[in-house]
């Protein structure tokens, strides 16, 4: 994305923190036999009870060896002794529905997530153009028009008056539109004769292409943008291991993967610095065979890599009204999405993954969209009746007649939390209140015997899986609104919450037999936090502070407010 030599720079010096972090901020002997004590334990067994513990051990392979109360003995010789203060413990938290990559550029390009209005926003272009001259593309994410109120797409007229002597493209906060200047439309080539693709909406204003491209014309601009180059890429990812490490993620479902970011990954394998956990999901069939081949690779890196499965796309999202309803949207009375995909197209890519053994994602957020996959699953699994762990990601707004199908032939939602707080007045405006009742349904579809596992849709949403766990539990927004929860019913437990993001993303991603709970022979990867999330206020859970983060049994971050010297006296052997 045309990033500076100096960025670049400062990119390599954070990759080189994250190495120096996991093997310095706490003196652990590599391959030890070690202890981390005084802590207020949490884990979840296989049937989603709690069980508490007040310690560690943790062997030289760096998995748990065993879980110990304060009647247990110790044994007579460890390698390490880390005290942890009377924090809370929880297995590392995984996000089972993230973008590693575009986290990463997002953390090194324009955010405009923090805007809250269309002049707001031209502020920020145009302060972070004259900040960036060398810059050949202007290149941003996070807009989103309705949280500014404005009534409308932004338009090319709009971004012209921020910049207009160099081409800016910008992502909507959903992925799913972006925003273009006249100069970027000169650039790729759009004029008033380009036609909608497949699948895809160009916005017109007066029978002129306006600046916005839905879903599948995205690519008309997007392919013009320079692609990064490798060495950015590794920046990219360095920013993002660092970021899911402070929120106290230590795996995080991949989904789109690209052999561009494969490679990437890869090279933090080989090179040493892959810190968190990556569940790689191809973005389609050809990515797919291209980064796997034949079959989904093994485990690499000490179960830190692993492309297993393959992410499509059956419409778009609400928020650029591309999400393909069954009834014309309530704010648009002529549209009802984008079907991306035929209903024999869709099928045919999910028996072209499974005949190879890959999982399938399929993107459904529209009712149309989620009742085409599960229809297409259920004529699927008369075929395919192993352990096929069929996803379906987002689910957020689904027929009532067909919730009860989502509880069948071991459908696993993966579901977004946070999303369901911040697109509540949304919905509401799209989708009118009759529609409403199997939108974000999360508790049904638990009745209902199918399977979640929550994430966050990073860049699209913050990673922060407190915040995920608290909308999970409250239905409410960081201001406690609406007061009592937008449709309660479907408030889940703080145990069910919990294992959406620990046993439940474990399991979508076949990975349940290694992370996900801190169990013996389970890699140890855990977190210290300051509060108890099965007893503190959603308020308090909200402004959870992630002590340290550990992988593998190393530790992989450490919150800066801890000094020096703490650090010292914890790592000592004793």
């Amino acid at each position: 994305m045309g990033l500076s030599s100096s960025l670049e720079a400062n990119g390599r010096r954070a990759v080189s923190g994250i190495l120096a972090l996991a093997l310095f901020t706490i003196a652990t002997p590599a391959f030890a036999d070690g202890l981390v004590e005084n802590v207020n334990g949490i884990t979840l067994d296989a049937d989603g009870k709690v069980i508490r513990f007040n310690a560690i051990l943790i062997g030289k392979d760096g998995k748990v060896t065993e879980l110990l109360s304060k009647k247990d003995k110790l044994p007579p010789q460890l390698d390490f002794r880390h005290d942890g203060k009377g924090a809370t413990m929880l297995p590392g938290l995984i996000d089972a529905h993230g973008h590693v990559m575009p986290l990463g550029f997002q953390l090194l390009t324009l955010d405009l997530s923090a805007t809250n209005s269309l002049a707001e926003a031209q502020a920020a272009i145009r302060d972070y153009a004259a900040k960036n001259p060398e810059r050949l593309w202007i290149i941003g994410s996070g807009w989103n028009q309705e949280k500014w109120g404005l009534g409308r797409f932004p338009t090319a007229a709009d971004l012209d008056t921020a910049v207009a002597d160099r081409p800016v493209w910008l992502t909507r906060v959903d992925g799913h539109a972006g925003w273009a200047n006249s100069r970027a439309m000169e650039i790729a080539g759009v004029t008033a004769a380009s036609k909608s693709p497949p699948g895809g909406r160009i916005e017109l204003s007066g029978g002129k292409p306006n600046g916005i491209f839905v879903d599948a014309a995205f690519k008309l601009v997007d392919k013009f943008v320079p692609a990064p180059k490798p060495a950015e890429r590794d920046v990219a990812l360095g920013e993002a291991q660092k970021k899911l490490l402070s929120q106290g993620i230590t795996a995080i479902a991949d989904m789109g993967t690209t052999m561009d970011a494969w490679q990437s990954y890869r090279r933090a394998g080989d090179g040493g610095w892959l810190s968190i956990r990556i569940f790689g999901y191809a973005g389609g069939i050809d990515a797919m065979v291209a980064i796997a081949g034949p079959r989904p690779t093994p485990w690499l890196y000490d179960d830190k890599l692993r492309l297993g499965g393959v992410k499509l796309f059956l419409d778009g999202a609400l928020g650029s009204r591309g999400a393909w309803l069954k009834k014309p949207y309530t704010d648009a009375p002529g549209q009802t999405g984008l079907q991306i995909l035929a209903p024999a197209e869709i099928r045919n890519l999910m028996v072209r993954a499974s005949m190879d053994g890959f999982q399938t994602a399929v993107h459904a957020i529209g009712d149309a969209a989620n009742g085409e996959v599960i229809g297409a699953i259920e004529e699927l699994a008369e075929t395919y009746k192993g352990d096929q762990r069929w996803r379906i990601e987002h689910v957020q707004i689904v027929d009532p007649v067909d919730l009860q199908r989502l509880g069948k032939h071991g459908i696993i939602s993966s579901m977004q939390p946070v999303h369901q707080t911040s697109d509540r007045t949304m919905a509401e405006a799209r989708l009118g209140q009759e529609r409403l009742a199997g939108a974000y349904a999360w508790q049904s579809i638990a009745k209902a015997g199918g399977k979640l596992a929550f994430g966050s849709d990073v860049p699209i949403e913050s990673a922060d899986p407190f915040a995920g766990l608290a909308a999970a539990i409250t239905r409410e927004d960081a201001n406690g609104q609406p007061f009592g929860g937008w449709r309660p019913e479907e408030r889940v437990t703080r145990e069910q919450a919990l294992a959406g993001f620990t046993t439940g993303a474990a399991y979508a991603s076949f990975a349940e037999g290694k992370v996900g709970s801190l169990t013996p022979g389970h890699h140890a990867d855990f977190i210290l936090i300051d509060v108890d999330p099965l007893l503190a206020s959603p308020a308090e859970l909200r402004k959870a502070v992630v002590k340290e983060t550990w992988v593998g049994g190393r530790p992989a971050y450490q919150n800066a407010t801890v000094t020096p010297a703490d650090n010292q006296k914890d790592g000592e052997t004793r």
